[in-house]
């Protein structure tokens, strides 16, 4: 790789910095080691792709990977509202808002090591949005994605069997549960997996049932909590283990979560404890957004942009290794790192104002 000790710095730069992440302030916290457009260069090279992110992050996956390890496929919207739109900074409904947000939408393949509790981004993928058409609706020109998420999907999981990565779950959220993408992990990867159903998905309670077409609403099933019963997807060639999980909110209401797994020998305990693992990706893209200036870039140009996108992941990756051998999390350590550079300041400030203030 180009330019591996530019890369290096920039993404300790990203670690440390407090406010917006430009070259000018690298350039200027390195004293003028390294000029504003030799970074500038660094970040316009040939695009960083998940290839490189691999070869950057393999020793560390090695270091930590077993047989029982979770591949986490999920995607997340790096807000850029003030940013001029191209192919990757664009338009993208954001189900956790409800609404379209401006910004970057990237998948993440996030491997979790279970025994010492790492979790690490071994690919991505950017949604482009490189086709412009004319929405019939409002007759307003848009943009959209010649490539599906869920080929992103495959893609990344299919790079994660080539790279030989030792792995047994596939973990992903609702939007990704589909069947075409149950029967790619089950039978293209040779790998097991837990997904979740919308309560309105149906499913056949015998392989007779699924044959004459008999199908009913999962949350119409009557399923005892901590129980499994064998059920039947459409489109799915194999039976599923079925459980449910309910959650009590503060306010008192309820929420069913509906789970399917592809080992039919697994516990509804053991469904829900490998299930819970996907939680992982939620602080990592928190950390990658707040601890490694994901989102705090003025680059302009989707080259630019992308190889900042590429130094926030290795500058996660670096917090997660930090936080593994030092035994704090990402906010922890970078509030260690802003307290010491306060402490800096506050003894250079003393330096420059000898005299105190008259009382």
């Amino acid at each position: 790789m180009k330019n591996k000790e530019l890369l290096d710095l920039y993404s300790d730069y990203l670690i440390s910095a407090f406010g917006p992440t430009t070259g000018t302030g690298l350039a200027a916290l390195l004293d003028g080691s390294i000029s504003h457009d030799r970074i500038q260069r660094f970040l316009a090279q040939e695009e960083l792709t998940s290839t490189d992110l691999w070869l950057l992050v393999k020793p560390h996956v090695r270091a930590v990977e077993a047989a029982d390890g979770c591949l986490i496929i999920d995607d997340s919207i790096a807000e850029k509202p003030y940013t001029d739109e191209n192919d990757i900074i664009a338009w993208h409904y954001d189900h956790a808002q409800g609404r379209a947000v401006k910004g970057i939408n990237f998948l993440s393949a996030v491997y979790h090591a279970p025994g010492p509790d790492v979790s690490l981004p071994i690919g991505f993928r950017l949604v482009a949005k490189t086709e412009h058409y004319v929405d019939p609706k409002d007759g307003k020109t848009k943009r959209r994605s010649p490539i599906s998420k869920n080929e992103h999907y495959q893609a990344l999981l299919r790079q994660a069997k080539e790279n030989h990565l030792c792995f047994r779950w596939v973990l992903n959220d609702v939007w990704y549960a589909s069947a075409d993408n149950m029967r790619f992990v089950k039978h293209d990867l040779d790998r097991d997996f837990v997904m979740p159903l919308k309560s309105n998905r149906k499913v056949a309670l015998s392989a007779a049932d699924k044959a004459a077409g008999r199908y009913v609403r999962v949350d119409t099933l009557p399923l005892e909590p901590g129980t499994v019963r064998e059920i039947y997807l459409e489109g799915v060639d194999f039976p599923l283990a079925f459980c449910q999980q309910v959650f009590v909110n503060e306010d008192g209401t309820s929420v069913t979560q509906y789970l399917v797994c592809s080992d039919l020998s697994c516990t509804a305990e053991q469904i829900t404890t490998i299930y819970r693992k996907r939680w992982n990706v939620e602080p990592y893209h928190k950390s990658l957004k707040q601890n490694a200036a994901l989102e705090r870039s003025p680059t302009r140009t989707v080259r630019t942009q992308t190889n900042h996108l590429f130094a926030a992941l290795c500058g996660y990756i670096k917090l997660e290794m930090l936080k593994s051998n030092l035994k704090l999390n990402h906010f922890a350590l970078r509030t260690k790192l802003h307290l010491r550079a306060l402490q800096w300041a506050f003894a250079a400030l003393q330096q420059l104002q000898p005299v105190a203030l008259a009382a």
